[in-house]
């Protein structure tokens, strides 16, 4: 089985740097890749390096990249015997999933059935329950009306977390402090839910008070080989959407390391998980820790385990999908070094993080030691009004976390993005920071810190790296 052949050809059902990433990979490895594009994607990066591309529909991603018809379509008309999901979109879709495997289309990425189970908050709590994994305490099912939603928190104890059973990303997450703020918050996370993931189901846990973000990146095979390669720390987040991302987690005791990545790996095991996946954990500083969610899918700040591991993940899922075992053992998947990634948005970080779109007139990206730049960007690029802002993501490699710091804050202050408002002056303040350096980190890092990030009013006038770039003619 290890020599098991790879695909014949390859579609990559997404856009963007992720896409760009997928195409790389499959490249590397010798196989051809066909790049499914909206209309508002035609002049993208990675229609552009695709052995074939085709279009799937106009530029909204209801007609596009979330259209199952189309996606499933564009791989048979071209001759793919594969599908790369990426992330977002179709990525943790079962029933695409379903699909691709009753056509004889392999998806790169676990059985629609586990994606299903793990997409399901209440299902995957329970699954890891009976494992043994630690979970914040809450629901085990989803709360069905206020007065089943007030009796539950009268056992769990207030401020309580609403949260939506589908989907993520901070979508339908609520926080009530007290009974009052609980018959408002239910309400508004059911609607959020209903909105974002057609599901308006919500259970119950409890709040935890700053905790840190950390995950765990898991590769598994379909011969029963899991390896926990690595944690990451995304605590910076801007409303539960990451913004700073590092492998390994600083001031994380070995102990409770040891412990994180034998859970992470015993909880995919037993959701009979194969290909990579994270499993995703709230750190409490006493050091306990208790599991969140699992996604079922590449993560966005996946470049920062593979620059402290060596190992390939995108690589690794498209070799796993073909019967490959995992050649990779426990004992290998040992950090050398530390790196960070900042995630650069189409947003004005000045002005509440005002979205914005138009044509990229300049793109200058970093370089030097230890940089690396995943980015579809580049000089007369437009931004199209579609989709989600991420613009760039610059990821960094050093000895030591301070050395990284130190390679990232300049690797931001090089990045040029002229023509669209964007987020890097705004990362370099972070990164510069004092509680930053000394890795004070929590999930309301930059809420608790928000004075000490803001621009000097003389660099929101004059400074050219931080506002002429951010005026879209």
């Amino acid at each position: 089985m290890t020599n098991a052949p790879l695909f014949k050809k390859v579609l990559i059902a997404n856009r963007g740097e992720i896409a760009l990433r997928v195409l790389r990979a499959c490249h590397d490895l010798g196989l051809p890749a066909v790049v499914a594009y909206s209309d508002a994607d035609r002049d993208s990066l990675a229609v552009r390096l695709a052995d074939e591309a085709v279009c799937i529909g106009p530029g909204p991603a209801a007609k596009s990249y979330n259209n199952i018809p189309a996606v499933v379509s564009a791989a048979l008309l071209t001759g793919c015997d594969a599908l790369h999901p990426g992330y977002g979109f179709l990525a943790e879709n079962a029933f695409l999933a379903e699909i691709c495997d009753q056509v004889g289309v392999t998806f790169i990425g676990p059985r629609p059935e586990v994606i299903e189970k793990m997409g399901n908050k209440a299902e995957a709590r329970k699954t890891m329950l009976a494992a043994g994994v630690p979970l914040v305490p809450g629901t085990p099912e989803p709360v069905a009306s206020l007065e089943e939603a007030r009796e539950a928190a009268k056992h769990i104890g207030f401020p309580i977390l609403v949260k939506a059973v589908a989907g993520g990303g901070g979508r339908g997450m609520r926080v009530a402090v007290d009974d009052r703020d609980l018959q408002r918050q239910l309400p508004l996370a059911q609607s959020e839910a209903q909105v974002a993931f057609g599901n308006d189901e919500v259970y119950l846990e409890r709040y935890l008070d700053r905790p840190r973000h950390v995950e765990v990146q898991v590769l598994a095979d379909t011969f029963g080989h899991v390896v926990a390669v690595g944690e990451r720390d995304c605590s910076v987040q801007r409303r539960h959407q990451k913004v700073v991302e590092e492998a390994p987690a600083p001031n994380l005791d070995p102990a409770v390391r040891a412990r994180l990545l034998e859970t992470a790996a015993k909880g995919a095991a037993a959701a009979g998980y194969t290909n990579a996946g994270t499993l995703e954990f709230l750190l409490d500083a006493d050091g306990s820790f208790y599991f969140m969610e699992m996604n079922t899918r590449i993560q966005v700040e996946h470049p920062v385990t593979e620059l402290v591991t060596g190992i390939d993940l995108v690589t690794w899922q498209i070799k796993i999908a073909a019967g490959h075992p995992l050649t990779i053992t426990q004992e290998q998947c040992v950090p050398v070094g530390h790196a960070i990634e900042a995630r650069i948005t189409a947003e004005d970080a000045d002005h509440d993080f005002r979205p914005g779109v138009g044509t990229v007139e300049t793109f200058i990206a970093p370089g030097g030691p230890g940089v690396r730049v995943d980015s579809h960007l580049y000089s007369g690029y437009a931004v199209p009004p579609f989709y989600d802002s991420l613009l760039a993501k610059i990821v960094v490699w050093g000895e030591t976390r301070d050395q990284a710091a130190a390679r990232l804050e300049r690797a931001l202050t090089e990045t040029v993005i002229i023509g669209v408002p964007q987020t890097a002056p705004f990362l370099r303040r972070v990164i510069a920071s004092e509680p930053f350096r000394a890795a004070r980190l929590n999930t309301s890092f930059l809420a608790e810190h928000a004075e000490l990030l803001a621009p000097a009013p003389e660099t929101a006038a004059g400074d050219s790296t931080a506002l002429s770039d951010n005026t879209p003619d």
